[in-house]
């Protein structure tokens, strides 16, 4: 089984499946999606000073290492991600701003056959890519990553990238 990107990070020509997500077919058993509308796609928890041309949701999954997503100040910060079908998730790489990091953080599981105790996870406050596995066989049609706390004073967080990598 092959493993792919559950986002926009691959840059290769894509057949537009609907009018919200991008689908490569890259063999049978998997595929590489991107969202461009809210619905089955993705939500935030705030933008910095509402400035969503600058900082907004879009940058986290464009691949482009100068644009980024900028949360406005308070806790709890988070991203929700939902998929236009059921992934089975492997892994989550994710790209912090040093000194706006998510500091206690968890992914709530929507949509698995079975309940999902949220998943802790624990970055560091740096600027490199950070890799967090998830459980084995995770199955499902969303996840909530939430920023519980921040390295920021005010709560700001600042993601540069996000990857959801799984099968479908």
């Amino acid at each position: 089984m092959a493993t792919t990107l559950v986002n926009a990070e691959t840059r290769v020509t894509e057949n537009v499946v609907s009018n919200r997500w991008k689908i490569k077919v890259v063999d049978r058993n998997s595929l590489s999606c991107s969202e461009n509308k809210l619905e089955h796609g993705y939500i935030v928890s705030s933008v910095l000073n509402r400035d969503t041309k600058q900082f907004g949701k879009k940058y986290l999954f464009d691949a482009e290492e100068d644009t980024c997503w900028n949360s406005d100040q308070g806790s709890p910060q988070w991203i929700h991600v939902q998929f236009p079908e059921a992934v089975t998730l492997q892994e989550m790489h994710i790209r912090f701003q040093g000194g706006f990091a998510g500091k206690e953080c968890w992914i709530e599981v929507e949509g698995a056959e079975n309940k999902v105790d949220p998943i802790k996870f624990y970055p560091e406050d740096s600027n490199s890519l950070q890799r967090f596995p998830f459980p084995e066989n995770l199955c499902c049609t969303s996840v909530k990553i939430v920023f519980n706390t921040s390295t920021d004073f005010y709560g700001r967080v600042t993601v540069y990238q996000l990857n959801l990598l799984g099968v479908t």
